[in-house]
């Protein structure tokens, strides 16, 4: 993941530049040159995310959901594994969402500049309270349920205004593919696959002009903000800071509670021999941030260090790689209540159990690759009404956050597999030297 290393240091670089611009461009009245040269290229990486939300939960689902072609450990160790992953995914995004709303970091950022930036996405501010209206209007208990299922996939998909929809069909296309037989559905089956990685790999192209889009959008941004209040501008960043402690102290608490506390009741498995076991793939993933690029040595440490067998593995730890989010998930929870209290958008118990729902199922749709996280999160930005372009504050952190959400995933794909091997009779608890 070499490209994603330099990536990340241009992203860093067009952060600065974003906000050094920004400071320069108030300072010396270029608000209008920014807004007619600069912020143009901010909505062009705007929409390429757009672009490429559907095809990649479509894709990427739909193979995930398929590849349990065995229908018996589909029964047995697939609906276990399954099960568990939901679980502590929403156990994950539960303390994500405590930890912001007790935290509230983006209520460090004056009054006055939320209002700035709100009123820079006026637009959708208000199409988010004629949202907001509709919801309290005629709808019953549970509309949001028969909102999940389409009517016409093709406006779904296009309109980007309901992608719960979306990921509802791509689950039950994954299904029914699992119910054909094999002869008849490997055409399709390939289909997807080989979309999947073409989607993948537009991901990376799409990122390689992030620091481009990263500089648009904070210029324009800081533009707006700076042009009346230097000190909110400080503020702002320090806001930030207050969002990344928020986001890291929930990744420790997950590893430390949720995980920890499975290990430690529920398999014979000592805290000691498995972090110590697992550190190679910690490692691996903390710097690659790609739970795929980890998988070969996830698998490697789990058999030979934490004594999973191999027919555990190759099973759980693959699909975990493909619907394990939990580091993820819970950033993007913390991450969508920042940019709404940054904007000033309240987003109540509904909201948010929302972000819960979406998060949960879009997780398998998350792709272990770099930087896929925010483009699910765009996706729940959009369903939830909080302006999209929000995502330009934390883009420049985003990195550092990827490198440790990433160590979380993999920690817990090997938990479940360990949980699942011990349930199977199938771990060796014998004494391992690990590598």
């Amino acid at each position: 993941m070499k490209w994603h290393k330099k990536l990340h240091n241009q992203i860093i670089l067009g952060l600065v530049l974003g906000l050094v611009y920004g400071v320069v461009s108030a300072s010396f009245g270029w608000g209008q040159f920014t807004s007619n040269w600069i912020a143009p290229f901010g909505a062009i990486f705007l929409r390429a995310l757009f672009l490429i939300a559907v095809p990649l939960v479509l894709a990427s689902i739909i193979t995930g959901v398929a590849s349990l072609s065995d229908t018996h450990k589909l029964s047995r160790i697939g609906g276990k594994t399954i099960g568990i992953y939901i679980a502590t995914t929403v156990v994950a995004l539960i303390i994500g969402l405590a930890i912001v709303n007790l935290m509230r970091p983006g209520d460090a950022v004056p009054a006055e500049v939320q209002e700035q930036l709100t009123a820079e996405y006026s637009a959708m501010a208000e199409e988010r309270a004629e949202f907001a209206t509709d919801a309290m209007g005629e709808r019953g208990p549970l509309q949001a349920i028969v909102d999940m299922v389409p009517n016409n996939i093709f406006g779904s998909a296009s309109s980007n205004r309901n992608m719960l929809q979306v990921v509802f069909v791509a689950i039950l296309f994954g299904i029914a593919l699992l119910m054909l037989p094999a002869e008849r559905a490997q055409p399709l089956l390939s289909f997807f696959e080989s979309l999947n990685d073409m989607v993948i790999k537009i991901v990376e192209i799409i990122m390689k002009v992030a620091p481009i889009g990263v500089f648009a959008l904070l210029a324009d941004t800081f533009t707006q903000v700076s042009q009346d209040n230097l000190g909110g501008l400080w503020q702002l960043m320090e806001a930030l800071g207050f969002y990344m402690v928020a986001v890291l102290l929930g990744l420790v608490l997950h590893v430390s509670i949720t995980y920890t506390t499975i290990l430690k009741f529920l398999t014979p498995m000592t805290l000691k021999r498995f972090f110590l076991g697992i550190a190679p793939a910690q490692l691996v993933a903390f710097s690659t941030s790609s739970s795929g690029a980890t998988l070969p040595v996830t698998m490697e440490v789990a058999e030979k260090n934490l004594g999973v067998s191999e027919e555990v593995s190759s099973f759980v730890l693959p699909l975990g790689a493909t619907i394990n989010m939990d580091g993820t998930a819970l950033y993007q929870a913390v991450a969508a209540v920042f940019i709404a209290q940054t904007l000033g958008i309240a987003l109540g118990l509904g909201a948010q159990l929302e972000i819960i729902l979406l998060a949960v199922l879009a997780s398998i749709g998350t792709a272990a690759v770099p930087s896929a996280g925010i483009i699910m999160l765009v996706i729940i930005l959009q369903s939830v009404g909080v302006p999209a372009a929000g995502i330009a504050l934390i883009l420049g952190v985003d990195r550092i956050l990827d490198m440790c959400r990433t160590v979380c995933n993999i920690t817990g794909d090997a938990t479940v597999a360990t949980l699942v091997a011990s349930s199977e009779n199938q771990l060796d608890v014998a004494p391992q030297h690990t590598t």
